[in-house]
């Protein structure tokens, strides 16, 4: 197997750190240039297209417009990779004040740059599989860790989201490998919660005092964040779980925060 990833990041890194050691090829461009990565407009990422069995992109758009179809759409068209992903977001999807939406649910919303992009990857050729990700948790990057920073907030609101760790994003891509159509799937966990009850949870396992209550549209959150407070919505996993056979490692917020706590976790690929 050699993995072409758009984009190595905290999700994508951690997908690489285990395909390398299952002893599979790995290469990935990074704006940051960090080593063993490759420049995204490079000539060696029009190569790397032509030579990966699996490609994956993360690269968010900008500005309405998404960096690697822009560069490489393309090439990414004639590539003989026998497996096409991109890593989109549940914001697709918009408000549906807090009640559970599938793939089925209509696109919309405050993030039209992520709809416009998600619609051009299932556009670009037929067998692409769309990975679309509520908020992303993991070692170093948790309530845990913001409580431990002093950066938590604990917002007074009863907004549901859906969260998954890190490596379940793994998981599900790795499980796809092998299974299921392509097309979109919806990933998460079991439990959608609002935001402050898993702050209060981490505190809870830190023994520290909750944060306390402010308003969602607070100016001690950023515009981004209050953004996100103005949208609710449950994400079902069921086409996941009946066609890639995706079972969550961390199949809730309490699991996931204790094993940040605990120690990190790659679950067997």
């Amino acid at each position: 197997m050699h993995l072409l990833i758009f984009g190595l990041g905290f999700t994508t890194g951690r997908l690489a750190h285990r395909l390398r050691a299952g002893g599979h090829k790995v290469t990935a461009t990074s704006r940051s240039g960090a080593p063993g990565t490759i420049s995204l407009d490079s000539d060696e990422a029009a190569v790397a297209i032509a030579g990966a069995t699996h490609i994956l992109s993360s690269v968010p758009p900008t500005d309405g417009i998404d960096p690697v179809l822009s560069r490489h759409a393309a090439s990414l068209v004639s590539s003989p990779a026998r497996w096409i992903g991109y890593l989109s977001s549940t914001g697709v999807y918009g408000d549906t004040g807090g009640a559970w939406i599938d793939e089925t649910a209509a696109m919309g919303g405050r993030r039209t740059d992520r709809v416009v992009a998600d619609q051009a990857w299932q556009a670009l050729r037929p067998d692409v599989r769309m990975f679309r990700l509520p908020g992303i948790y993991g070692p170093g990057r948790s309530a845990v860790d913001q409580i431990r920073l002093g950066t938590a907030h604990r917002v007074d609101t009863d907004q549901m989201f859906s969260r998954i760790h890190v490596d379940d994003v793994g998981t599900a891509v790795l499980t796809s490998f092998e299974r299921g159509a392509s097309g979109v799937y919806n990933l998460g966990d079991d439990e959608p919660t609002p935001g402050r009850v898993v702050v209060e949870y981490a505190c809870d396992l830190l023994v520290q005092p909750y944060p306390p209550l402010i308003s969602a549209d607070s100016p001690e959150l950023s515009p981004m964040a209050r953004g996100f407070y103005t949208e609710s919505r449950r994400v079902s996993v069921a086409k996941a779980r009946r066609e890639l056979g995706f079972i969550p490692s961390f199949p809730n917020y309490r699991a996931g925060l204790r094993a940040c706590l605990f120690g990190s976790f790659h679950p067997a690929q």
